[in-house]
């Protein structure tokens, strides 16, 4: 078990101490170091602005932003569009219902209101943004299926081609017999 314990000195060490002779030391090669370059913060700042602009700039987050400016407004539209024209619609359906003040005051505690009709409200505003999200996107895909379905057909052989796959296939034939 020896060099286990850290505090346990060698033989050697013991000698050396009782003789105050100094321990024999081999000097450290000098190897010359580089000039290390001193980062400042304006260096750090540079880099930071380097990396923030490489991520920006990369086509998959200007998209990702753009649908979401462009997903924000569409939300707003369908809102005013359930809002403004089915809602009163449906509510001239049901007799004169109007969805907003729809709802239900709970006779015990503080009496609070449960406003279901705004509820239904949100759930057709949810299901209207639904269904034109989906008919966007399958629009969209098929107008790139119709794309990529129609790769260009490959060009005819020429005449010269056609004779010369004739007698390759003839000089094949023959070195099998």
């Amino acid at each position: 078990m020896k060099g286990r314990f850290p505090t346990r000195k060698r033989k050697k060490d013991f000698i050396m101490a009782e003789t105050n002779a100094p321990a024999p030391q081999t000097p450290a090669p000098q190897t010359p170091q580089p000039a290390q370059k001193v980062k400042t913060a304006s260096d750090s700042a540079r880099s930071i602005l380097k990396e923030f602009k490489d991520f920006i700039s990369r086509g998959n987050v200007l998209d990702m932003a753009v649908g979401i400016i462009v997903g924000g407004a569409f939300t707003s539209i369908v809102s005013s569009l359930v809002d403004d024209l089915l809602m009163p619609l449906i509510g001239t359906l049901l007799v004169g219902i109007n969805f907003k003040s729809l709802g239900v005051t709970i006779p015990w505690g503080n009496h609070p209101y449960l406003n279901f009709g705004s509820f239904i409200q949100q759930v057709i505003v949810f299901l209207l943004t639904a269904a034109c999200v989906f008919t966007l996107v399958k629009t969209v895909n098929k107008i790139t299926h119709k794309q990529k379905a129609a790769p260009p057909a490959p060009p005819k052989p020429t005449k010269e081609q056609e004779l010369l796959t004739e007698i390759r296939d003839l000089l094949k034939a023959q070195a099998e017999k």
